[in-house]
């Protein structure tokens, strides 16, 4: 009877730890499970998972695959062959944590682990942060500072700044750390935040981090009377790190004195009423690049909150405690990004500021929104963890919360979440027995296609454009292009393309305007269509003419046209047609067209005319 009783408590006492194990670290399985899922999916589908193509695959991974084929990553004063070759140092730094990935690795490999890298960068960094301000609490809150991490890790925001977007939990760490200095060699944290641009992006993030951090300096002298020595070194030594890790971009804004197409772009200039409706609409909905996902259930459970919790200081005519309350400071926080997000688009406001600090002069200060996403978990997190500490009920429901929280962000079919993008076209094309039009990774570079027409052309690196397709396809080939998507590169370049695209701009006014007002995108366009560039298996066209002036084309040593669409006025324009070329999957066929000289055309003219006769 004894060893019964004694058995039976063994039992109860194993049981009892098996629930206190799966209640103090449940979250382990839904964030291994969806790493696990996501790396089974990209990785099995490989080259045919559906990647997100605007200022993706048509912008960075063709970068990366040029410095690939060029052997250019760490070299200096060479040129990149697109947009007619411009300077190595236009081109992202080799001091990048991200870039590395794809020096070691295949680019779509290196993608994909830039995918999965971000995730765990956004999870730690919220742990480390939240155990750093939890300081003894935080065994308590743990799942939900894990689950919110992996909410925030997961948001399928722009994937070639993933890492910086991800981060940003780590580098306020960091700097709480040195601001606290409750450690004996807490100076030992410097070399950690001179580092910390190695995950960062300066454009993106770094410049109103170190502006924020200044105001967090000074802000801190006045309460605390005395100066904030630690946060000015720290404000050195992080603007040294980015110098560092940045250095081509430091050079190009600093010692060069080229003008770039940043001196033409156009910025709208919108009405008081238009500039507040757009704070609030990034308010609530966010902006493509920084998708926080926040509208089904982040938001409102904090407005909620909020409302609530302001409401109790008010009937408890404690209005100070608004001041004082963390939450408050977060979201006014987030109030004040989406104001900046709306006055960028107020002229006078963005003149004052290019007047005041000039090298600002076209650059987008308004990407101050980019820290929402972390503000808004940051807030959702305080408001569950208000849960965590009314009992055990309370905090299963904040667990609940949470959870819904991490499958909306997994569910949401936004621009960059290539999970869902391949899980639903690979689902339709099983359960449908039909391809989606889309074209998948793979496709889109169609690399065996170009390998073949180069080979049959006998390229040997002349320069081209595309017509029809992003010139990122042909320069991810190995193929030299005078057109391109830049958003940096010489003002001269920018004029010098232009003649070739002016037929196609004359006709069409709103491809005009996009191309003076910006210019980032140098394509060759339509003269009927607002777009024909295609990322589907179907070509969209009216007609079938070009529009480009050949002899400019060819001034600017231009020799092929790669085309999507079988061109009607080919003959005319000055192009000979060396073939056409389909893809082993019919997914894409490739005209090409060499460029006639001079004697080229004048022999064919008289090959023609003596054919009618």
């Amino acid at each position: 009877m004894r060893d019964l009783t004694a058995k039976t408590r063994m039992r109860r006492l194993t049981a009892s730890r098996g629930f206190l194990w799966v209640t103090n670290y449940w979250f382990c399985f839904p964030i291994t499970g969806f790493l696990l899922l996501a790396a089974c999916v990209f990785f099995g589908y490989g080259e045919r998972s559906y990647i997100a193509v605007h200022d993706n695959m048509d912008l960075f991974l063709a970068q990366f695959q040029m410095l690939k084929n060029t052997g250019s990553f760490w070299k200096h004063g060479v040129e990149i062959p697109f947009l007619g070759g411009v300077t190595r140092d236009d081109l992202p730094s080799e001091l990048s944590l991200y870039s590395v990935l794809y020096m070691i690795f295949p680019t779509y490999t290196a993608y994909i682990l830039g995918i999965l890298g971000k995730i765990l960068i956004g999870l730690f960094s919220f742990r480390l942060l939240a155990g750093e301000l939890l300081a003894d609490r935080y065994l308590r809150y743990r799942p939900l500072v894990y689950m919110t991490g992996f909410a925030y890790g997961v948001l399928w925001v722009f994937p070639a700044f993933g890492f910086a977007f991800a981060s940003i939990p780590l580098c306020v760490y960091l700097l709480v750390k040195i601001y606290r200095g409750e450690e004996k060699r807490w100076y030992l944290w410097y070399p950690a935040l001179f580092a910390y641009p190695l995950v960062s992006y300066f454009s993106y993030h770094g410049i109103f981090i170190l502006g924020y951090l200044a105001i967090a300096a000074v802000g801190l002298s006045v309460r605390d009377r005395k100066p904030a020595w630690r946060l000015a070194v720290a404000f050195v030594v992080l603007a040294l790190g980015y110098a560092a890790c940045e250095y081509r971009l430091f050079g190009q804004m600093l010692f060069s004195d080229e003008v770039t197409i940043r001196s033409t772009m156009a910025n709208s200039s919108l009405s008081a009423a238009e500039i507040v409706r757009e704070a609030v609409t990034v308010w609530r909905e966010g902006i493509f690049h920084a998708d926080s996902v926040h509208e089904k259930v982040v938001l409102p459970i904090c407005a909620l909150y909020f409302l609530i919790r302001n409401g109790m200081y008010l009937l408890r005519r404690q209005p100070r405690e608004i001041f004082r309350d963390p939450f408050n400071l977060v979201m006014l926080f987030i109030v004040f990004n989406c104001a900046v997000y709306g006055l960028y688009d107020c002229e006078p406001v963005r003149s004052l500021v290019e007047t005041l600090v000039p090298p600002l002069k076209g650059w987008q200060f308004n990407r101050t929104v980019f820290f929402n996403p972390f503000l808004w978990y940051a807030a959702f997190f305080l408001v569950l963890a208000k849960l965590y500490d009314r009992g055990i009920w309370p905090m299963w429901a904040a667990n609940a919360v949470v959870c819904a929280a991490v499958l909306v962000v997994i569910l949401t079919p936004n621009r960059y979440n290539d999970l869902y993008a391949t899980c639903r076209n690979r689902a339709y094309e099983y359960f449908h027995g039909a391809e989606v039009d889309e074209l998948d990774y793979e496709q889109f570079y169609a690399q065996e296609l170009f390998d073949r027409i180069k080979s049959d052309i006998g390229y040997a690196g002349e320069w081209s454009v595309a017509y029809g397709l992003h010139p990122a396809v042909l320069e991810y080939n190995g193929i030299a292009t005078l057109d391109g998507y830049l958003g940096f590169y010489p003002q001269t370049y920018k004029e010098d393309f232009r003649r070739i695209i002016a037929p196609a701009l004359e006709r069409v006014e709103a491809s005009r305007v996009y191309y003076d007002d910006w210019g980032a995108r140098a394509y060759l366009y339509s003269g009927t269509d607002l777009s024909i560039v295609s990322a589907t298996k179907t070509v969209y066209a009216t007609d079938r003419d070009i529009y480009i002036d050949t002899t400019a084309f060819r001034e600017l040593g231009g020799r092929y046209l790669f085309s999507r669409i079988e061109l009607a006025n080919a003959e005319e324009t000055g192009l000979a047609l060396c073939g056409s070329y389909t893809a082993l999957d019919g997914s894409m066929t490739v005209y090409v067209y060499r460029a006639q000289t001079g004697d080229t055309v004048k022999t064919d003219m008289i090959s023609a005319a003596e054919d009618k006769k």
